[in-house]
C-alpha cells in the first residue's frame, strides 16, 4: 500500500465521515455520557488530518477481500481509532495528560445536550455489553462488525494504534460473540442459536430462517475466520461465497442460498407461528450484535437536542457574571498609570483605603522627637531618638518612603532579619532619620517593634531597597547604633545620641589600639570596612562605641541593627573590652559567620573548663559562644576548643541550634574533641562545665572519668559517644 497524500486522505475522510464518526462513538468509553461521547467522536475524527504525506501502513502478507481499503481511509481510520483508544485512558498524576483526554474545545454547543436516536431493547443490551469492555475490546468488535474486517487484519490494525496486546482484544471480542448467542433450541440438525441467520452465500445456516438485512448482506456481518479459529466463521461475506463453516450447533446445509423467506416461513414470524416443516417452532428472529452497530442508536450524525439544566444554569451564568464584573474592576485598578518616581515612587497600586492605613502613611503625621527629650527621659531606647538628616523636610521623600513599606513593587530589593514582620505599620511611625548618604537618600524609621531603613537612589530611578529588623525590648546598647548604609564592601553607623565617642577595634588584633571613627553633626559615622561581606577571615573589624557607662563592642553580621559582643559566664556577661576577654575572642571570632543573617541581638562567649593536656603539653582552653535572638527563639551554640598556643584559632568541637544549653536558663555544656598531642599520640579529650559529677565515652573508645574533665588515649580517625552526668545524678549528652 503506497504513501498517503494529504488530499487523499481528506478526501475519505469527508466522503465516509458518517462512518469514522460511528466509529469514534463506539470506541469511546460509554462512561463519558452521551454528550461528550457525540461531540468527542466528531472532534477525533476532525483531527486526523495527516500534516504532510505519510507512509501507508505496512502489509504483513496478502489480505482478504473484506479486508482491502482505501489507503486514504485506512490511515484516517488507524488515526481515528489511536485517538479514541488514548481517550478512554484514565488521567494519572505523574503521567503528562494528552490531547485527546480532554474535552474537546471543538465541536462545541452550548446550551443544548445532544445524543443520538434512541434504539430498542437490543441495541440497549449491546451497548450495555460494550461497556464492560475495555478500549481496544470494543476496537477489535468494531472492526469486526461494522468494518469486516478479517481476524488478521483487525490485529494489525489494533497494533498499530497502540494497542499493546491486539490478541487479548480479540479474544475479549470473542466473549461478546459468544454471550450474544444462547443455548440451542428444539433438537436434531435444524437447532440453531438465536441471531444466526443467513446470509447470500452463507452455507450452513437452517433451512427456512431468512436474512433480516434487504439488499442482500448478511445480518451476521462480520463472521470471518481467524488464525486458528476453524469452523467458527465463514472466510468472507460476499456473494458466491457458499462455501464454507457454520457455527457450532447449526446444521450444515447444501450448497449457497438467497435471501428472502425460505418454504414454509414468513419473514418475521413472530413467537408461536408456523413452523419450520419439521415441526420444531420458529423463533423470532432478532438482529445480531454485529448488526445492530449499524443501527441510529449508535448514529452521532443523526441527533436529538434537549436543552443542559436550566436551573444550574441559571446560577452559573450569575456567578460568571459576577466574576466578569470582578474581573473588569480589578484590571481597571491595574491599568490605572503610575506616578513612576512621583508621588509614590516604587510603591505597588493601593488596593483599599481605609482612614488608620491611610493615616500611617500620612507624611505630616510621622512622629517626629525633639532633641530635648533624651537627656531627662527615664528610658533610653529608639523611642527617644531625635529625627535627624538634612531632608527630615522633605515630604515627597518621605510619602514615598511610606508608600514602599506599605505596598512594595516588584523592583524594591527588600531584606527582614528572621521573625520579623514586614507588613505596613500600624500607625505613624517615628522618623529616627532622613538623609542624604554616599550616593543614596536614606529614610530610618521606628514603630516600636522594628527598625526600617528605606534607601533610594540620587540619580535614577532602579535600585530602591526596603530592609527590616527586629528591635523590641532594645535597651540602651541595643539602641547604640543602625545600619545607615552599605557601599563597597564598607558600612556607616548612625549612633544613639548618648553615644560619645566610636571607634574601630579589630578583634583578631586584641592588643592593637583601636582606631577613632569619625561621625558627622548627625551621628552618622564616617565609613569602615565590614566583616559581614568579607571572604577570608584576615580581620574582623567592629564598632567600639562609648557613653557615659563605659565602652561597647558591636559587630555587623549583616542585618540592620549591630550584634553586642559580651564576655563571661552567662548569669553575668559583660562587654568583651577587657584584654581576657579580647584575647579569647580573637581566636573565636571567624566562628561569628555563622551567625550572619539570623537576627542576633548579642553574642556571649564564656570560658567553661580548662584542662591539662596528656604529656605535659600545657592547659587547653574550653570556650562556649551563644547567639541569642532578637525573637528569643533560634539560639546557636557553639563549643571550642583551643590549645596553648595563641597563635592558632580554635578547633569548633560541637553546634547547636534552638539549645537551650550555655545560656541563663541551662548554663551546663558538655563537648569533646579528638586531639593528637605533640609526640604524635591521639586522645579523646571532653571537658563539661563545673556542674559535671563524671565523663564517660563509649562506642570507638571507652573510658571513664570522675568530675568534668576527661583525657582517653585513642587512635587517629576513632569516634565515640560522650555522655556525662551531673550533681543531681541526671545523665546530659554532649552538645550536637
Amino acid at each position: 500500500m503506497g504513501p498517503v497524500d494529504v488530499e487523499q486522505a481528506e478526501a475519505a475522510l469527508v466522503e465516509r465521515y458518517p462512518r469514522l464518526v460511528r466509529i469514534a462513538y463506539l470506541v469511546l468509553p460509554p462512561a463519558f455520557g452521551r454528550n461528550r461521547r457525540v461531540l468527542t467522536a466528531h472532534a477525533l475524527v476532525q483531527r486526523s488530518l495527516p500534516r504532510r504525506r505519510v507512509p501507508g501502513p505496512a502489509v504483513a502478507g496478502p489480505r482478504r477481500d473484506e479486508d482491502a481499503v482505501d489507503p486514504g481511509y485506512a490511515y484516517v481510520r488507524g488515526e481515528v481509532l489511536r485517538q479514541a483508544l488514548v481517550a478512554g485512558l484514565p488521567l494519572r498524576r505523574l503521567a503528562l495528560p494528552r490531547r485527546a483526554q480532554f474535552p474537546p474545545l471543538l465541536p462545541h454547543v452550548w446550551g443544548l445536550r445532544l445524543f443520538p436516536r434512541v434504539g430498542g431493547a437490543d441495541e440497549l443490551a449491546l451497548d450495555q455489553r460494550l461497556s464492560r469492555l475495555s478500549g481496544p475490546g470494543r476496537a477489535a468488535y468494531v472492526l469486526r462488525g461494522l468494518e469486516r474486517q478479517g481476524d488478521p487484519e483487525v490485529l494489525r490494525v489494533l497494533a498499530a494504534a497502540g494497542v499493546e496486546d491486539p490478541a487479548a482484544a480479540l479474544a475479549e471480542a470473542d466473549a461478546l460473540d459468544a454471550a450474544e448467542v444462547p443455548a440451542p433450541v428444539g433438537t436434531g440438525s435444524d437447532a440453531f442459536r438465536v441471531g444466526e441467520q443467513g446470509g447470500p452465500g452463507r452455507a450452513g445456516a437452517p433451512d427456512g430462517i431468512t436474512g433480516g438485512v434487504t439488499g442482500g448482506r448478511s445480518e451476521r456481518v462480520g463472521e470471518q475466520a481467524g488464525p486458528g479459529r476453524t469452523g467458527g466463521r465463514s472466510g468472507g461475506g460476499g456473494a458466491g461465497r457458499a462455501e464454507g463453516a457454520g457455527r457450532e450447533g447449526i446444521a450444515g446445509g447444501s450448497g449457497g442460498r438467497a435471501d428472502g423467506p425460505g418454504p414454509g416461513e414468513a419473514a418475521g414470524a413472530a413467537p408461536g407461528g408456523p413452523s419450520d416443516g419439521g415441526g420444531a417452532p420458529v423463533l423470532p428472529r432478532r438482529l445480531s450484535g454485529a448488526a445492530l452497530l449499524e443501527s441510529d442508536e449508535f448514529d452521532p450524525c443523526a441527533l436529538q437536542a434537549r436543552p443542559t439544566d436550566l436551573m444550574r444554569r441559571r446560577q452559573h451564568g450569575r456567578a460568571a457574571f459576577v466574576a466578569v464584573v470582578a474581573l473588569v474592576v480589578c484590571g481597571t485598578l491595574l491599568g490605572l498609570p503610575g506616578d513612576g518616581w512621583g508621588r509614590n515612587g516604587a510603591a505597588a497600586p493601593s488596593y483599599a483605603r481605609n482612614p488608620a492605613a491611610e493615616a500611617a502613611l500620612d507624611p505630616g503625621a510621622v512622629k517626629r522627637v525633639d532633641p530635648a527629650v533624651w537627656p531627662g527621659s527615664t528610658r533610653q531606647d529608639f523611642s527617644v531618638w531625635p529625627a535627624r538628616g538634612g531632608l527630615t523636610g522633605d515630604s515627597a521623600l518621605l510619602r514615598r518612603a511610606l508608600a514602599v513599606w506599605a505596598r512594595p513593587g516588584g523592583s524594591v530589593r527588600s531584606s527582614a532579619t528572621p521573625g520579623t514582620p514586614v507588613g505596613p505599620p500600624m500607625g505613624p511611625p517615628q522618623l529616627l532619620f532622613a538623609g542624604r548618604v554616599d550616593a543614596m537618600r536614606v529614610v530610618l524609621f521606628h514603630d516600636g517593634l522594628r527598625a526600617v531603613r528605606y534607601a533610594e537612589p540620587v540619580e535614577g530611578t532602579a535600585g530602591a531597597a526596603l530592609d527590616f529588623a527586629r528591635t523590641d525590648a532594645a535597651d540602651t546598647v541595643g539602641s547604640a547604633a543602625l545600619v545607615v548604609s552599605r557601599a563597597a564592601g564598607n558600612v556607616r553607623y548612625l549612633t544613639a545620641p548618648w553615644v560619645r565617642e566610636t571607634a574601630v577595634r579589630d578583634l583578631l588584633a586584641p592588643t592593637k589600639e583601636p582606631r577613632p571613627l569619625v561621625r558627622d553633626a548627625d551621628g552618622v559615622t564616617d565609613p569602615m570596612p565590614s566583616p559581614a561581606r568579607a571572604g577570608a577571615c584576615t580581620r574582623w573589624n567592629t564598632l567600639q562605641v562609648r557613653d557615659g557607662s563605659g565602652a561597647r563592642l558591636l559587630t555587623d553580621l549583616g542585618e540592620l541593627a549591630p550584634a553586642r559582643l559580651l564576655w563571661g559566664p552567662p548569669a553575668a556577661p559583660v562587654d568583651a573590652t577587657e584584654p581576657e576577654a579580647r584575647e579569647a575572642w580573637a581566636r573565636t571570632a571567624c566562628q561569628l559567620a555563622a551567625a550572619r543573617a539570623h537576627g542576633v541581638r548579642s553574642v556571649n562567649a564564656w570560658r567553661f573548663a580548662r584542662q591539662p593536656l596528656p604529656g605535659g603539653a600545657g592547659h587547653g582552653t574550653w570556650v562556649c559562644t551563644r547567639a541569642e535572638t532578637w525573637r528569643g527563639t533560634g539560639s546557636r551554640v557553639l563549643a571550642q576548643f583551643l590549645v596553648p598556643s595563641p597563635g592558632v584559632p580554635a578547633a569548633l568541637a560541637a553546634r547547636s541550634e534552638g539549645s537551650p544549653a550555655c545560656g541563663v536558663r541551662d548554663p551546663r555544656v558538655l563537648a569533646g574533641v579528638l586531639w593528637q598531642a605533640p609526640g604524635g599520640g591521639w586522645f579523646v579529650l571532653a571537658a563539661g562545665s563545673p556542674d559535671f559529677a563524671s565523663l564517660e565515652v563509649s562506642g570507638g573508645v571507652k573510658g571513664r572519668s570522675d568530675g568534668p574533665l576527661l583525657a582517653v588515649r585513642a587512635t587517629a580517625g576513632a569516634r565515640a559517644d560522650l555522655n556525662g552526668t551531673l550533681r543531681g545524678g541526671t545523665r546530659r549528652t554532649a552538645l550536637r
